[in-house]
């Protein structure tokens, strides 16, 4: 899974826990003139714009102490919203049960796209099920996974008018 260096990871995430947020990955794209880190956050309560402006901060002047990163680069404090990313196996335990989509380094049997529903976590092995097919994909084999959000239109499926 594509993860921050783990020394930005090893800076960043106490600072985040610490300010009594969940650290759900981190996302760093270098690039010599506009490179981008990303950070997202959560909390049970959710998150709002105040609470990415806070992160933001701390992890601001953290950076500019610590300098970790060469060159410019954009800083971006998110919530990882309906269709969120996915870092570390413990993730995909959490969300057993529920519809992933899944990129692929490499072909397994032929794809390098899967849209599964999490059936189990084995070590580092999530066992997804599309349609009548299963799959077991090493985490390692991952280069990006995200929730497939369910949007439910009520009862019967009727606008309710």
């Amino acid at each position: 899974m594509k993860q921050a260096p783990e020394h930005l990871v090893n800076m960043i995430e106490p600072i985040v826990e610490g300010l009594g947020y969940e650290c759900v990955g981190i996302d760093y794209h270098p690039h010599p003139k506009h490179g981008l880190l990303r950070i997202y956050i959560d909390s049970e309560d959710g998150i709002l714009v105040d609470d990415c402006s806070k992160v933001s901060h701390q992890i601001s002047g953290v950076l500019d102490v610590e300098d970790p990163i060469q060159g410019n680069y954009q800083l971006e404090i998110s919530s990882p919203g309906a269709d969120r990313p996915f870092f570390k196996v413990s993730q995909f335990e959490q969300f057993i049960g529920s519809t992933v989509l899944v990129n692929l380094f490499s072909a397994i049997n032929g794809r390098r796209k899967i849209t599964g529903l999490i059936e189990k976590v084995e070590g580092d092995i999530i066992t997804l099920q599309e349609a009548d097919q299963v799959f077991e994909v090493p985490f390692s084999a991952m280069s990006k996974a995200r929730l497939v959000p369910e949007y439910s239109l009520g009862k019967g499926g009727s606008s309710g008018k």
